[in-house]
């Protein structure tokens, strides 16, 4: 593990009585506890970001697809349109 650092934080007290519960239930300690839920926040977020950009990605890319299928709905229109004339003539 890198290099750690100590850091003073405040809590509400029921909110530490109940990190302290589950401390206990796992046999761990608060160091622990608050590393494990710093990671599982951060790789939370990093989901959420991904997610997000994954979102816009997709929103781009249906308005990328939709310029082509009208612009080729429009060519199979006018080729339709030329073979009824044909057909019509025949």
């Amino acid at each position: 593990m890198s290099q750690l650092k100590k850091v003073l934080i405040t809590v509400p007290e029921p909110l530490l009585e109940e990190v302290d519960q589950i401390c206990s239930d796992e046999r761990s300690n608060r160091s622990e506890f608050v590393r494990e839920a710093m990671r599982c926040y951060l790789a939370e977020k990093r989901k959420l970001a991904l997610k997000e950009q994954l979102k816009r990605g997709y929103q781009e890319m249906a308005d990328i697809n939709l310029d082509i299928a009208d612009m080729y709905f429009e060519l199979e229109n006018e080729q339709f349109s030329d073979y009824e004339e044909k057909i019509g003539g025949v």
